[in-house]
């Protein structure tokens, strides 16, 4: 059953990425709030679907979903014949699997990507949040090298398109985290975060998808931000399963500092699971 939450007592719900049925047992003996799917495949999800829709979910448990790569960014003619069709293919396999909300790879920096293929984009994005609206699905757009000043249009454009703020990449090609723009200037478009940690860098092999804490990105002065606009939606930890767990009390810290203090037993966070 979908979560409905109240903005009475709200708080940060963690979760962490799954790519097959056994991860999402995994998160939730964790102790996690939700799995994030990864659908790269519509065709190929669907020989999984029966099995992670016969998973019972105990609580509140829930699904949320990743989108594919969309390949070549400047290629407008795949983007619509191949991109597209798959996204519209997850916009209806989503609501089956109660999946509220769609993080999106768009790459939109205009320092890698043309104007012609940005403007194609944002009546792309229309659409597709159109059609997403229609089941009540959220979608969101990932920040992938862009900073706040490179989104400003595309935000501007379509309004009710939100931001999966990734702080991993927020690290990159940059001097500092580009988040801090991001929650200084658009605070209520960030509806979901990715969580994993790098050495900072030029190139897509210095996005390493580390456990927060074997990077340089400086996670306490970000969640101190992340406290004081207020953000209370989801986190993904964006890792392998073992890594999850090797940093989950070090995220824990970082996401609730007035619950979980230094040397407090993880027991406390911990659910019973009957998965």
């Amino acid at each position: 059953m979908a979560v409905l939450r109240s903005d009475l007592n709200r708080k940060i719900l963690l979760g962490g990425t799954a790519k097959s049925p056994d991860d999402v047992i995994f998160l939730h003996k964790l102790g996690l709030r939700f799995a994030e799917i990864t659908i790269m495949n519509p065709a190929d999800f669907r020989l999984l679907h029966d099995k992670y829709r016969a998973l019972p979910r105990v609580g509140d448990f829930f699904y949320l979903c990743h989108g594919p790569r969309e390949g070549d960014p400047n290629d407008l003619h795949t983007l619509e014949t191949i991109y597209l069709p798959k996204l519209l293919q997850i916009l209806d396999i989503m609501p089956e699997l109660e999946m509220r909300l769609l993080t999106l790879h768009l790459w939109m920096d205009p320092r890698f990507v043309s104007e012609e293929a940005v403007a194609y984009k944002i009546s792309f994005l229309t659409r597709i949040i159109q059609r997403a609206s229609g089941s009540g699905i959220v979608v969101c757009l990932e920040n992938l090298s862009e900073n706040v000043v490179h989104l400003a249009e595309v935000f501007a454009a379509v309004p009710q398109l939100n931001l999966t703020l990734d702080l991993g990449h927020a690290e990159l090609l940059s001097k500092e985290n580009t988040s801090f723009g991001f929650l200084e200037n658009c605070p209520d478009r960030i509806k979901h975060i990715h969580l994993h940690d790098n050495h900072g860098g030029t190139s897509p092999d210095d996005d390493l998808h580390l456990p927060p804490g074997e990077g340089k990105i400086d996670f306490q002065k970000i969640f101190q931000r992340l406290h004081a606009v207020h953000y209370t939606e989801t986190i993904t930890l964006e890792l392998q399963p073992g890594q999850i767990e090797s940093c989950l009390g070090y995220v824990k810290r970082l996401v609730y500092p007035t619950e979980y203090q230094e040397g407090t037993s993880d027991e406390r966070y911990h659910q019973n699971s009957s998965l």
